[in-house]
């Protein structure tokens, strides 16, 4: 007896369903290839918007026809800018020559201690020491200007930061919760340092010209200081301050902004002189100066305000000179 059998399809159709199933299959594949070229495109084009957005944090030349002119540094109240940390002193007036010497690695083997040792004001920062350098730097100092992420480095140390200049004056710079009384935990210290050198003087930047800092800068680059995720350096209060101090600054050791886009790779500087085997400093530059994350200091962007203010308060550079 046979057994029975299922009907099979009519004569000529499966060509039908095949053709359709292979239709749909490419269909199918050319819907996820447009898919896959619109995602493809969509994330090449945030690449690019993120790139650009880096490039253009800290773009000065386009962000200068929209800032307004400072108004002049030099009328800037020294008597409100300025709190006394020991005593009731205020803060010496105006020196007509100053020298600002950077903590760069190209002062070098220079010999520049001799005519540094000549001039009327001498301004220095953080903890760049002069024993050992001083051929280089020279000895003396007037003014240290000290962030307060580096009170303790200059406090620890005072037979070069202390004793060895008696009449430095020092201008400490940071946030309010650290460095005003009574709260100030930096102040104490320094205070306390004051018990052991009578000859200390120091000074800590007012809560008031810390904002001045930070209009100055938005003023200057139209970028504001806290939205961009940025710290301003030690170079640029020292170098404000110089210009409320003194009538002529020189600085020495102080690259141009576009020194970095123009340097041979090969060639590596460190970024302190008294640290050989520190961080190069263009490396540390331009990290710096296209960081989105944290917060950073905008140095090549503070050199182009530096550039902007030669002429209108008579600031000359060398080693390298530039203007």
């Amino acid at each position: 007896m046979r057994e029975p059998t299922s009907p099979g399809p009519p004569a000529g159709r499966w060509p039908l369903p095949l053709s359709r199933c292979w239709r749909e299959m490419s269909s199918n594949k050319e819907q996820r290839s447009a898919v896959f070229v619109i995602l493809f495109a969509l994330i090449t084009i945030l690449i690019l918007y993120s790139s650009n957005s880096a490039n253009e944090v800290f773009h000065y030349g386009s962000l200068r026809v929209h800032s307004r002119r400072p108004f002049n540094l030099r009328k800037w109240s020294m008597t409100d800018g300025y709190v006394p940390i020991l005593g009731n002193k205020t803060l010496p007036s105006r020196c007509h020559q100053c020298v600002i010497v950077t903590s760069s690695s190209h002062l070098l083997g220079t010999k520049l201690g001799p005519e540094i040792e000549q001039a009327e004001c001498t301004i220095r920062m953080n903890d760049a020491p002069t024993t050992g350098y001083s051929a280089d730097v020279g000895n003396k100092t007037t003014f240290r200007v000290v962030a307060h992420s580096s009170v303790f480095r200059v406090l620890r140390k005072p037979q070069e930061f202390i004793n060895r200049t008696p009449e430095v004056v020092f201008i400490f710079w940071g946030p309010p919760d650290k460095m005003q009384k009574p709260q100030g935990s930096h102040v104490r210290v320094i205070q306390q340092t004051g018990l052991l050198f009578p000859n200390l003087e120091a000074y800590a930047v007012s809560p008031g010209r810390m904002r001045q800092f930070d209009d100055l800068f938005r003023g200057e680059t139209g970028k504001d200081r806290e939205k961009s995720h940025s710290w301003l350096s030690t170079g640029w209060f020292t170098m404000v301050i110089a210009v409320e101090l003194c009538d002529h600054v020189h600085v020495y050791g102080m690259v141009p902004p576009d020194y970095c886009s123009q340097r041979s790779r090969l060639q590596r500087m460190p970024y302190h002189y008294y640290e050989p085997k520190g961080p190069d400093e263009c490396v540390t530059y331009i990290q710096n100066e296209h960081s989105r994350k944290g917060h950073h200091h905008r140095f090549i962007t503070e050199k182009r305000v530096f550039s902007s203010w030669a002429q209108l308060y008579g600031i000359t550079f060398s080693h390298p000179s530039w203007t």
